[in-house]
C-alpha cells in the first residue's frame, strides 16, 4: 500500500482523551508480573520516515482494503522520531467495541512500542457491531487477514518499524483473530497474545498445517461470555484443551505451572523453533482485559497481574529470523 493511499484524519481529541485515561500500572503489579518496558535490542539510529504524526501521540487513520474503506488508531511512542526500528503491536477489539475503546482499557500505549488499534467492520447478527472474520456473526465477504496484510504494509512503509518484532493480541472476537494470524500469517507475526479468546471454528482454519508459533492466552475461568471450559453448541473448545493443542503442536518438551494468588501460569518450553506457549488462567476472572483499570467486560477484574506487562514480557522473548 503505497503512502497515497494512507490518508490521516484531523487528530481526534476524543482518542487522545481516552488514550489518556489508561492509567500508570501500580508499582505492586509490575514487581508481581516483572515486566521489562525498555524496548529489546534498542537501535539509537533516528528515524528517517518523516511523518505529521508526533511521538507520543495517537492518530485516526483510514485506508481501503478489499474495495472498502476502513478506519485504525496509531499510536506513536514517546521518542519515536530518535529510532528507526520500533517494534509493532496489532490489537484488535471485541465485538460491539472500537480500536480507540482498546487503547483506553489496554494499556498498550504505555509500552515501548508502535501499537495499532484496527477497527472491524460490521457484521451480522442484532446490532450494528463491528466483528472479525472467524466468528459467526462476521462481516459477509470481508477479508480480515487481507486487511492486516494491507496495514501492516500501509504503517510499514511510512514508519520505522522491526518487522521482526511485528505482534497480534485482542480481545474477544478480535483475540479470535489474532489466533487465526497466528495459523493464516505465520511468517508475519513473531509472537501472539490473545485474551478471552471467541475460538469459533473459523479462527482455526489453516493451523494444523500452520508451522509453530508462540502463543500466550489469558482467560478467567469464570468467564460466562465465552467459557473456560468450551461451549459444545457454539462449537468453542475448552481453553486448557485448546492451549495443550498449540503446545503439541508446536513440540514443546515440558512444562512448568506457577500460582500467584488468583492467577496460575503454565508456561511450556523446549518447543519446536523456540515457539513456546503460555496460558494465564485468572480464578474467577470474568470477559475481561485482567488488570484494566477502565471497563473492559462483564465479571471480575484482577490485579495481580497486568495484561499489558504479561504481553509484552512475552513478546520481547521473540522475534522472526531476519533470514525469513
Amino acid at each position: 500500500m503505497s503512502p497515497r493511499h494512507l490518508r490521516l484524519l484531523a487528530p481526534a481529541a476524543a482518542v487522545a482523551a481516552v488514550a489518556a485515561l489508561s492509567l500508570v500500572p501500580s508499582a505492586t503489579a509490575l514487581t508481581q508480573a516483572s515486566p521489562d518496558r525498555t524496548a529489546p535490542t534498542a537501535s539509537t539510529t533516528p528515524c528517517a520516515k518523516p511523518t505529521e504524526q508526533e511521538p507520543d501521540s495517537s492518530q485516526k487513520y483510514e485506508l481501503t482494503s478489499g474495495d472498502i474503506e476502513r478506519s485504525y488508531v496509531l499510536r506513536l511512542p514517546e521518542g519515536y522520531d530518535r529510532r528507526d526500528s520500533w517494534p509493532l503491536i496489532v490489537a484488535y477489539h471485541g465485538r460491539g467495541s472500537t480500536g480507540v475503546e482498546v487503547e483506553g482499557f489496554s494499556e498498550l500505549s504505555d509500552l515501548p512500542a508502535v501499537v495499532a488499534y484496527p477497527d472491524g467492520a460490521i457484521g451480522t447478527g442484532s446490532g450494528y457491531r463491528k466483528a472479525w472474520q472467524g466468528a459467526p456473526y462476521e462481516a459477509p465477504g470481508v477479508d480480515d487477514v487481507a486487511f492486516t496484510t494491507d496495514l501492516l504494509a500501509a504503517i510499514e512503509a511510512d514508519h520505522c518499524i522491526d518487522t521482526t518484532r511485528v505482534y497480534a493480541t485482542g480481545k474477544s472476537n478480535g483475540a479470535g483473530l489474532a489466533a487465526l494470524l497466528a495459523c493464516q500469517l505465520p511468517d508475519t507475526f513473531a509472537a501472539v497474545a490473545p485474551v478471552a479468546p471467541a475460538l469459533y471454528p473459523g479462527t482455526r482454519t489453516g493451523c494444523a498445517e500452520a508451522p509453530p508459533t508462540p502463543i500466550l492466552e489469558i482467560h478467567g475461568v469464570a468467564d460466562a461470555t465465552i467459557p473456560y471450559a468450551g461451549d459444545a453448541d457454539r462449537d468453542l473448545p475448552a481453553i486448557p484443551e485448546w492451549v495443550q493443542g498449540w503446545a503439541d503442536h508446536n513440540g514443546c518438551a515440558k512444562s512448568t505451572k506457577r500460582t500467584n494468588r488468583d492467577v496460575a501460569t503454565t508456561r511450556w518450553t523446549g518447543c519446536d523453533q523456540g515457539a513456546e506457549v503460555q496460558h494465564v488462567a485468572v480464578d474467577g476472572g470474568g470477559h475481561v482485559w485482567p488488570g484494566g483499570d477502565i471497563y473492559s467486560g462483564g465479571g471480575h477484574v484482577t490485579h495481580t497481574i497486568e495484561s499489558a506487562t504479561v504481553i509484552w514480557d512475552f513478546f520481547s522473548r521473540h522475534r522472526l529470523s531476519s533470514e525469513g
